[in-house]
């Protein structure tokens, strides 16, 4: 079974236990970051594709290694020869059928290629590790989603509570509006005041359930299953103290920038390798035959003619004149570097960016949300204070609705406001590259990247590949990794998961 169709399955099944468990199993973010981490197909795809970029360095590490074909050849021949004395019929008349059969193998083994391999390697292996950046990047697009899909349905379920109980409390508002009708206490126009504001709450309430409806089901296609009753959100792990300190972690963690970085690196790669076209290419050539011949007419049985060679032979190749060709090359290789470059510098930006955004959103949720817990209080006492004066006739039927709609809208705007201080925590732990599932769940089982590269980087290899590639790596000295605060050859990370940890 494929793993794609395994985590379907997985998440059908949970999906299954969750509603079967019904009311009584309380699910936690934790759960849901754990579920969509192992089962969200964004990220098994980004995986997927991740896994096809381990195999580029395979590939590229082939020009260190020999390669060998073999070569088969069957030929039949009809052949008619005669000669004429000057009239018919010819002297003579021979039909001669000779059948050929031949193998051969050959084997060429690459001693220098001027640094080309070596150059490849290196911007196959940058390649490699700007890949994992990516699924970084894409693993926390999804926890981001993730996070804002639980909150939003949390959001939306305090949201249909308060629009319930509003009903609720204007229902009983209108029977008492009616009452005191029937005795003469109010008029007509406070009972009709109760009645349209009951039947606006009813419209709200059929609102905040379509709501909550769209956002399980967006709960349902990040995570992998409906929601059931959730849990307060924790605490996010992780958050700056600081805007510098923010900006800090981004230089040296954010996915984008650092993808851009090796990307940089492996255009860096490409130009020495299109450099390296000039240089003059040495390798080793090997070559057995075998023949056979047999002539039917020869004898009455035919005759067999067997034949066999071997050769060796050290080729030197040396570029002299490519039309061009080569300078072409190098060119487009050193503009595609500078647009890398450039992209470095976009990427630097745009982090800022983001990170600047995300925080002033953090520190704007967290002054609204101070505010809004005020009004909530302030509100609540007013409209118990004028639910009081009411009884005693001092206050309308108007005050008294007025006073709950206050009281209502207070609430719904602190539920949104502690809704988008989350997301924007989110958002800056996003921003600065710290949303991990590693990091928000304790006993998550983490995809390491590095481990199917383990697994492959040794495919296909040789015991004299490390002798031929240290005598190509003499032109082509280490491209060091683009990240600051690490000073090693490319290939030294790809051993192991890159991801920073702090």
């Amino acid at each position: 079974m494929s793993n794609s169709r395994r985590a379907l399955f997985t998440a059908a099944a949970l999906g299954l236990v969750f509603a079967s468990a019904g009311a009584a199993a309380a699910e936690t973010l934790a759960e849901a970051i754990g579920l969509a981490y192992q089962t969200n197909p964004t990220l098994q795809q980004q995986r997927a594709q991740q896994r096809a970029l381990d195999e580029s360095v395979v590939q590229a590490r082939v020009g260190y290694r020999p390669q060998a074909s073999v070569t088969g050849t069957v030929q039949y021949q009809d052949a008619d020869t005669g000669s004429n004395t000057g009239g018919p019929p010819p002297a003579f008349d021979t039909n001669r059928d000779n059948f050929d059969a031949s193998v051969g193998l050959g084997v060429t083994q690459p001693l220098y290629t001027g640094g080309r391999v070596t150059r490849g390697v290196q911007a196959a292996e940058a390649d490699v590790l700007r890949g994992r950046e990516n699924l970084r990047a894409v693993e926390a697009q999804v926890l981001a989603g993730v996070i804002q899909a639980y909150v939003d349905v949390r959001r939306d379920q305090e949201a249909l509570r308060i629009r319930q109980e509003n009903v609720q409390v204007l229902q009983r508002q209108l029977e008492e509006a009616s009452a005191r009708f029937e005795v003469g206490e109010i008029t007509r126009t406070d009972v009709a005041q109760a009645e349209a504001r009951l039947a606006a709450s009813q419209a709200n309430l059929s609102a905040a359930q379509a709501q909550l409806s769209v956002s399980r089901a967006s709960y349902a296609a990040v995570v992998g299953q409906t929601p059931g009753t959730l849990e307060a959100e924790p605490a996010l792990p992780g958050l700056p103290s600081s805007f510098d300190q923010a900006m800090d972690v981004a230089q040296d963690e954010n996915p984008t920038l650092r993808a851009s970085e090796f990307a940089e690196a492996a255009a860096r790669a490409r130009v020495a390798q299109a450099r390296a076209e000039y240089r003059p290419e040495l390798s080793l050539r090997a070559n057995y035959g075998a023949s056979t011949t047999f002539q039917a007419d020869a004898g009455p049985r035919g005759q067999f003619g067997d034949q066999d060679a071997a050769s060796a032979s050290a080729n030197v190749s040396v570029p002299l004149f490519t039309g061009g060709l080569n300078g072409s090359r190098v060119r487009q290789a050193l503009e595609n570097n500078n647009a890398a470059l450039v992209a470095v510098e976009g990427a630097r930006r745009e982090v800022l960016q983001r990170v600047s955004q995300a925080w002033a959103q953090v520190i704007s949720a967290r002054a609204a949300l101070t505010s809004n817990e005020e009004q909530v209080r302030a509100a609540r006492i007013a409209a118990e204070g004028v639910r009081q004066e009411a009884q005693v006739g001092l206050r309308t039927t108007l005050d008294v609705l007025n006073a709950e709609s206050e009281l209502r809208e207070a609430e719904l705007n602190l539920v949104r406001t502690r809704r988008d201080q989350y997301v924007a925590q989110a958002n800056l732990l996003s921003a600065m590259g710290r949303l991990e599932a590693e990091h928000l769940v304790a006993d998550v089982e983490t995809y390491d990247p590095a481990r199917n590269f383990n697994r492959v980087k040794g495919k296909g290899w040789v015991p004299w590949e490390p002798l031929v590639a240290g005598v190509d790596r003499v032109a082509a000295p280490a491209i060091r990794q683009p990240a600051a605060d690490v000073d090693a050859p490319i290939d030294a990370d790809l051993a192991k998961d890159t991801t920073p940890r702090r």
